[in-house]
């Protein structure tokens, strides 16, 4: 469970980062925010690719900065769009990864949206549990 206030603070940071975005070709700005274990939180945002497919997630980058300075466990998510849009696929497989069950919040950049949960977005998800004898 995390705090109110950790809750609006990771919104905020979603929010703020995502004029961090660089979106040249979809011009769909993405910003991200991470609650790890610690209390750190850390940002990413989308970062696009002439050659698409090179394009990276702001949910991802968000993550791989929490774990390049060695980050384990994500407790909250915070995802900023114009339209309060959730994380695509590939993004929830990461984030699985390193979390649980827990609480994203989908905002556009006022911070307004939804809450939801981790598990909510990928249902019967594959995760580290289901490589264990």
């Amino acid at each position: 469970m995390i705090s109110d206030s950790q809750k609006d603070k990771l919104i905020q940071l979603a929010c703020e980062s995502r004029h961090n975005a660089y979106a040249p070709y979809s011009n769909y700005a993405v910003g991200a925010a991470i609650l790890m274990e610690n209390g750190r939180m850390y940002t990413g945002v989308n970062i696009e690719n002439s050659s698409y497919g090179l394009t990276n997630c702001a949910e991802r980058t968000a993550v791989f900065k929490a774990v390049s300075e060695g980050e384990r466990k994500i407790l909250a998510v915070a995802v900023s769009t114009e339209n309060a849009g959730s994380p695509c696929g590939a993004c929830r497989q990461v984030l699985v990864e390193f979390a649980g069950d827990v609480p994203v919040y989908l905002v556009d950049g006022d911070g307004n949206g939804r809450e939801t949960t981790l598990y909510q977005l990928l249902p019967d998800h594959f995760g580290p549990e289901h490589l264990g004898s």
